[in-house]
């Protein structure tokens, strides 16, 4: 009696992942829940590990010898966030067109011995806008932050049609960068840089703020808006999702305002880089029902 013949063909789709997240203060990070439930809803061996980097581990040789360290161990991929995400851009073998614009990056595909950097922020951002504040006025919009976070927003409220942008940052040269950023990807927005003393004056005149720093995070306490300066015609988003009730979002909604916070641009990045990772579709309402049952014990609290 023969054996069966060798099976021939296309071979079996890959069950196996590996991906991480490099960044500061990211023991809290939902990023690892969201991915690792999503992949085991799909009956993959999903695993996606944190890497919290050192005051000394931020040196662009540094990450470039984790990077490789990536490559070598099989890495899939690996989200990069605050403060490195622009430090990594130039680190990677090519750039997706929407993350060279921006000069950041959070997301980075590995494959065949090579890494691509991308930007699901950006993505992730403007889906959050159209479905967490439809038809809000986007006459006047201040944005306060101009790293890597903040670039991102920046491509992403001009494609959702904003009509003026002001960007808040005490470091002049970076939010230089930013709005040359916007221009070189063709935006005819008008854009211009301002110090956070001029605070007072743009809010005053504002359609929206959006928060695009750290402050609010749980190591970055606080507040980056005076919150006297808040009224209730004005709508806000804050991009930090842990805690998600940051003391904007909670000031803002105390004063009338419309609100946003970081949940929505933090599921669809996610579901973003997970789609860049693993070349399968999400279930982003699935991963969304995930992320309220992971911060549910958190807003009771």
């Amino acid at each position: 009696m023969t054996g069966s013949p060798p099976q021939t063909g296309t071979p079996a789709p890959r069950r196996s992942f590996l991906a991480g997240l490099l960044g500061q203060g990211i023991g809290p990070s939902l990023s690892p829940e969201l991915h690792e439930r999503e992949g085991a809803r799909q009956g993959l061996r999903y695993t996606y590990k944190t890497v919290e980097l050192p005051d000394d581990g931020l040196r662009p040789d540094h990450l470039r010898s984790l990077l490789r360290a990536a490559v070598e161990l099989g890495f899939d991929g690996l989200n990069v966030t605050h403060p490195v995400k622009q430090v990594m851009a130039p680190l990677v073998d090519e750039l997706a067109p929407e993350a060279a614009a921006i000069g950041a990056i959070n997301t980075i595909v590995i494959e065949d011995g090579r890494t691509r950097g991308h930007n699901t922020d950006v993505t992730g951002f403007g889906a959050a806008l159209q479905a967490g504040l439809p038809g809000v006025p986007l006459e006047r919009v201040v944005l306060i932050g101009a790293g890597g976070a903040g670039g991102a927003v920046a491509h992403a409220l001009v494609s959702q049609g904003v009509q003026q942008l002001s960007v808040v940052d005490r470091d002049a040269v970076r939010a230089e960068q930013l709005i040359g950023g916007l221009a070189a990807a063709g935006s005819q927005v008008p854009a211009a840089v301002f110090p956070p003393e001029e605070l007072p004056g743009l809010l005053a005149e504002a359609s929206g703020l959006v928060n695009a720093t750290p402050m609010g995070m749980a190591a970055h306490p606080g507040t980056p808006v005076p919150v006297d300066l808040l009224r209730a015609d004005l709508w806000v988003a804050d991009i930090v999702y842990r805690p998600l009730l940051t003391q904007l979002v909670r000031e803002a909604t105390a004063r009338g305002c419309r609100v946003m916070t970081g949940a929505g641009m933090a599921v669809n990045q996610a579901a973003d880089s997970f789609e860049l990772f693993l070349g399968r579709a999400a279930a982003r309402p699935a991963m969304f029902a995930d992320f309220d049952q992971l911060v549910a014990a958190e807003i009771d609290a």
